[in-house]
């Protein structure tokens, strides 16, 4: 097994930093802080990390278009406007759910955002699972979820990797990237809690997943085709939140962190870091929305 050692980027003692994706147009890293209700954009040409509070749980952050994003916000689904942090409600899928929030979501290869929600109290099972297509539409894929957490797709697209963190599992469905329907879920990695819960998640070039640890210090690189953990990248904060790959070669894994419960004196707990192993990541995928008057000018 091959192991890294990831550095550090940004100490920026987030609350509970999650959500990176990699903006190709702005060459900028996007990630939230999700207790602390802000949103970050990282420069890793300047170093800068610039910061919008977005006023509730954000959960996850997309590129759409040029100075817009979209976002997972405790309320729902929202287009931001990132120069004047100004937010227009797409759906609002959990409104009758007031105890939730969302939590992880990305797009599939055809702009699609996925994401899901988990409860705001800890409670298992109150939670859910969405896809909302090209139109602004939102459906429901799955219900009963505890933490809805880690998503990846294969290089074809027809597979699609999920994590609800309590079950310890990384479930495979067959995807159909025309309907965005989801099916034949079968556990393909079953993970120990002895080396941290599975959280956020990747995909490299090889199809290999990349499983963010929270509560164990690292990001475990596992062969989704037999469940067998082949890398590891050790990181100096035991909350380990998420990961993708960025930069103009989509050769930097950053991870990003939380200052959990347990972790408030460690020196870079809620910092964001980066490793760069000897494989290249997949390309971070943009909302692709065909613009809609009803909330275009809101």
């Amino acid at each position: 097994m091959k192991t890294y050692q990831a550095e550090l980027v940004l100490d920026a003692r987030a609350k509970l930093g999650e959500g990176p994706s990699w903006d190709a147009q702005s060459g900028k890293l996007l990630w939230v802080d999700i207790e602390g209700f802000m949103l970050h954009q990282y420069d890793p040409i300047t170093g800068n990390d610039d910061v919008l509070d977005v006023g509730e749980h954000i959960g996850a952050v997309v590129p759409y278009i040029p100075g817009e994003v979209i976002a997972a916000l405790e309320s729902g689904l929202y287009r931001i406007e990132l120069a004047s942090g100004t937010k227009t409600l797409i759906h609002d899928p959990e409104e009758g759910r007031p105890g939730n929030r969302f939590n992880d979501g990305k797009c599939d290869p055809n702009g699609r955002l996925l994401a899901g929600t988990m409860s705001l109290h800890g409670e298992d099972k109150q939670g859910a699972f969405y896809s909302m297509d090209q139109q602004g539409n939102v459906r429901l894929l799955l219900d009963e979820v505890s933490t809805s957490n880690g998503l990846a797709w294969s290089s074809d697209g027809r597979t699609l990797y999920y994590i609800d963190t309590p079950t310890l599992t990384i479930t495979a469905f067959d995807y159909d990237l025309d309907s965005g329907d989801i099916a034949d879920g079968r556990a393909v990695v079953q993970l120990d809690d002895s080396e941290g819960f599975p959280d956020g998640m990747t995909i490299d070039a090889e199809g290999m997943l990349w499983v963010a640890r929270w509560g164990g210090n690292r990001v475990t690189r596992i062969n989704p085709s037999n469940g067998e953990i082949i890398g590891e990248v050790n990181v100096p904060a035991s909350c380990v939140t998420s990961c993708v790959f960025g930069g103009p070669e989509l050769d930097t894994l950053y991870i990003t962190t939380a200052r959990g419960d347990g972790n408030p004196d460690e020196p870079h707990a809620g910092s964001l870091f980066q490793v760069k192993p000897d494989v290249r990541g997949t390309a971070t995928i943009p909302y692709n929305q065909v613009q809609q008057a009803s909330w275009s000018d809101q």
